[in-house]
C-alpha cells in the first residue's frame, strides 16, 4: 500500500462535459492544479464574479440525494464522485471550474475522472501532508445503520449492504484503499437506482438526465444495461466510492479503518459531524511525525 507524505496536485489542466443527472443539463467541467494548503475548492464560473466554495463537511447543504456543499447562495450539486477522484488518488489541492450548478455525471462513476486525471499527470509538492490519525473508535449508530472508524496504519473502509431484492441481497466489501486499489477496483463502479425509482423521480422533475449510459436500472431482479455488470459487487463497491468521497469532505486524509452498514450520503454526514465533536478521538499529523511513524509501527507489530 502507498502512502504518499507529501501534499500533491495535477500536472497540468484537464477538462471533460457530460450531463447533470438530475437538471439534464450539459456540464462542462475543468480541474486545475492547485498551490500548496489550497484544498479542493469549486468555482461557478456562469455566475457573476464567480463564486467559490470550499469542499468540506460544514458546507454541506443537502444529501437528500447527492452531497451538495454551498455558501451564500451559492451551490455545487453531485460532488461525490469526483470528490472521491480526488480522495482516492492522494490529490490534496486542486481548483474546479463548472458552469453549471451540478457536477456532469460521466458514467456513473469516478472512472472518467481518474482517466482524465491520471492521463494529465499527479505531481508531488514540498510541504507534507497531514492525516487523521485515529486514537479511539467513534461509532454512530441508528434504526440498523451504522458508521464507525477505529484505528489503523492505512486507509481501509468495509461497507456492507442489504436490499430486499435479490439480485443485491447482502453485499460486503473490504478494501485498503490507495491510488492503485482505486484505480483498479473502486473507480468505475456506477451508481445504481431501481427503475420505479427513476420513473417516480422524473414525474416529479428530477433525474431529468438519468439513464442506462449513467447508473445501473434494476427492473424487478434484473439489470436492465445491456452490457450488465463490471463487477460481480459493484453495488457495494460503489458504495465505498461515495463514501470515500463524503470522507474526503473531513478535509483532510485518515488513517483509520471505517466500517460502515446501510448508510448512505445522509448519515455519513452526521458522522462526520459526530467525528469533529469528538476531538479527542483523533489526532492531526504529518507522516514523518516521528510519534505518528511509532504509533504506526506499533500497529503494525500488533497486528
Amino acid at each position: 500500500m502507498t502512502l504518499h507524505i507529501n501534499q500533491r496536485t495535477l500536472v497540468g489542466p484537464v477538462t471533460c462535459s457530460g450531463v447533470g443527472v438530475h437538471s439534464g443539463k450539459q456540464v462542462n467541467l475543468t480541474v486545475r492544479p492547485a498551490p500548496i494548503n489550497h484544498g479542493i475548492k469549486f468555482y461557478r464560473i456562469d455566475l457573476p464574479g464567480t463564486p467559490c466554495v470550499s469542499a468540506h463537511f460544514n458546507r454541506v447543504v443537502d444529501t437528500s440525494l447527492a452531497t451538495v456543499i454551498g455558501e451564500e447562495g451559492c451551490i455545487i450539486s453531485t460532488i461525490e464522485h469526483l470528490m472521491a477522484t480526488f480522495s482516492g488518488l492522494s490529490i490534496d489541492n486542486a481548483i474546479v471550474e463548472v458552469d453549471s450548478y451540478e457536477l456532469p455525471i460521466m458514467d456513473g462513476s469516478a472512472g472518467p475522472f481518474a482517466e482524465i486525471i491520471l492521463r494529465a499527470g499527479i505531481i508531488e509538492q514540498d510541504r507534507p501532508r497531514f492525516f487523521f490519525v485515529i486514537k479511539k473508535a467513534i461509532e454512530l449508530h441508528e434504526n440498523g445503520k451504522f458508521v464507525c472508524i477505529y484505528p489503523a496504519n492505512e486507509f481501509k473502509i468495509t461497507y456492507t449492504i442489504e436490499y430486499q431484492n435479490r439480485l443485491i441481497n447482502t453485499q460486503t466489501a473490504s478494501f485498503k484503499i490507495d491510488d492503485f486499489c482505486f484505480e483498479k477496483e473502486i473507480a468505475s463502479a456506477r451508481t445504481f437506482g431501481f427503475l420505479h425509482e427513476l420513473e417516480y423521480l422524473k414525474k416529479f422533475g428530477l433525474a431529468k438526465g438519468g439513464s442506462l449510459d449513467n447508473a445501473i436500472v434494476i427492473n424487478n431482479d434484473n439489470v436492465m444495461n445491456p452490457d450488465g455488470l463490471r463487477f460481480e459487487d459493484e453495488f457495494v463497491r460503489h458504495k465505498i466510492l461515495d463514501c470515500i468521497g463524503d470522507f474526503s469532505l473531513l478535509g483532510m486524509p485518515v488513517l483509520g479503518h471505517i466500517i460502515l452498514k446501510k448508510s448512505g450520503h445522509e448519515f455519513n454526514h452526521a458522522f462526520l459531524e459526530k467525528f469533529f465533536a469528538e476531538k479527542g478521538s483523533w489526532d492531526t499529523m504529518s507522516i514523518s511525525n516521528p510519534i505518528l511513524d511509532e504509533q504506526i509501527q506499533t500497529r503494525k507489530v500488533a497486528v
